[in-house]
């Protein structure tokens, strides 16, 4: 759809950059990826997210040319990429492992691909001092990759990606082997240099944190399919699935019945948190008397020592979206404390408190009898 401007005008379409479309990837009779189609923005973080083996890795193999779909196309800027071959195409990609030549130094891994393009050296040199810049690698361009920390193996890996001014960048993992602190820093540094090199990057990632920390989109895959496509908040916030409510970030989740369902509001009757209803926004276009879920997430549930106070409306005499329960047991992570409660029914579910003091920590402890209460825009409601 074109965008309208403020005069009334239409913008053009933005086109994409890269477009999958129908793909499907078998191996015998394994199904890998099961008929994807996506369109990817220039200048994009793209993120394919999601559990191993459900076809993230084989969908950025056949982007790059290392696998062939069985069936489908795939589009660079327009281009059928069908008989395109790998180091034809306008990606360049960055493994999990790295891939840096322990024989060569730092300036010499990032110009090899030039060299086998047979870029002069004069342009060569040039080229090859500022990818290592922009990756502030510059005064280590005579090291040997063994004389380098993990990050910097993986900035030599960026830049020698980048040197090729490629329109895509691929990024296999990029970060699963480096240290939780070094992982954390380079993720703020794939940020920025996405930015500053100003073309699109498609990472793939089975860490949900990662994605959600450095990506403008996220797809979520699912056996070969994408069980849904958003933007980071819209996927933590708004599920689509019971899948995708569970995978992205921790989630409480309850079953129940729909008696009620509007488009500005959906009641469900959950026995296991309450003998009245619990109401939740949003309608979810179901049937009446339909088995539901309600998911919420553990930061948008309070921990009371006694019971809060009752809502207003009539219809909740006892008081909606409380529970009781007692902590089993609590765990410390410095900003945040996780308290895992058991219902009455049985169900242990996870409460997590900011720690704002040094003794916020110290309010609720194992053993406690609790009230746990959300409030009613907290939760969502899933069919499937």
């Amino acid at each position: 759809m074109d965008q309208v401007l403020p005069n009334g005008a239409k913008a053009a379409a933005v086109k994409p950059i890269i477009s999958f479309r129908n793909i499907t990837k078998r191996w015998g009779s394994m199904l890998a990826v099961d008929n994807v189609s996506l369109d990817i923005e220039p200048g994009e973080f793209f993120a394919l997210l999601g559990p191993s083996g459900c076809g993230k890795t084989t969908l950025l193999r056949v982007l790059a040319g290392l696998e062939v779909p069985t069936e489908g196309h795939v589009l660079i800027d327009g281009q059928d990429m069908g008989d395109i071959p790998p180091n034809k195409r306008a990606v360049n990609m960055v493994f999990q492992s790295y891939a840096v030549f322990p024989h060569m130094s730092v300036a010499d891994n990032v110009a090899y691909g030039l060299k086998i393009d047979r870029v002069p050296k004069a342009e060569r040199d040039t080229r090859v001092q500022e990818a290592l810049d922009l990756v502030q690698l510059g005064h280590l361009a005579g090291r040997m990759p063994d004389q380098l920390s993990g990050g910097q193996r993986q900035r030599v890996a960026l830049s020698r990606a980048l040197v090729k001014k490629p329109k895509v960048l691929l990024l296999d993992e990029p970060l699963s082997a480096l240290d939780a602190k070094l992982r954390e820093a380079m993720r703020f540094e794939l940020s920025q240099l996405q930015q500053k090199v100003g073309i699109t990057f498609i990472m793939v990632t089975h860490d949900q944190d990662e994605a959600l920390a450095i990506a403008s989109r996220i797809a979520v895959m699912n056996k070969g399919s994408i069980a849904q496509l958003g933007t980071p908040s819209d996927l933590y916030e708004f599920p689509a699935s019971r899948f995708v409510a569970d995978f992205i970030g921790s989630v409480n989740m309850f079953e129940g019945t729909l008696t009620k369902d509007e488009p500005d509001e959906a009641t469900v009757a959950c026995p296991e948190l309450a003998p009245y209803p619990v109401d939740v926004p949003h309608g979810v276009s179901g049937n009446r008397d339909a088995s539901v879920w309600v998911a919420i997430r553990p930061e948008k549930m309070t921990l009371h020592k006694d019971a809060p106070e009752p809502p207003q409306p009539p219809e909740c005499p006892a008081g909606c979206n409380v529970a009781k329960g007692e902590i089993r047991d609590t765990s410390y992570l410095g900003d945040i404390s996780i308290y895992h409660v058991q219902l009455v029914s049985g169900r242990l579910i996870r409460v997590s408190r900011p720690n704002r003091s040094r003794w916020d920590q110290d309010d609720f402890s194992a053993g406690d009898k609790v009230w746990v209460s959300w409030d009613g825009s907290s939760p969502v409601v899933l069919q499937s």
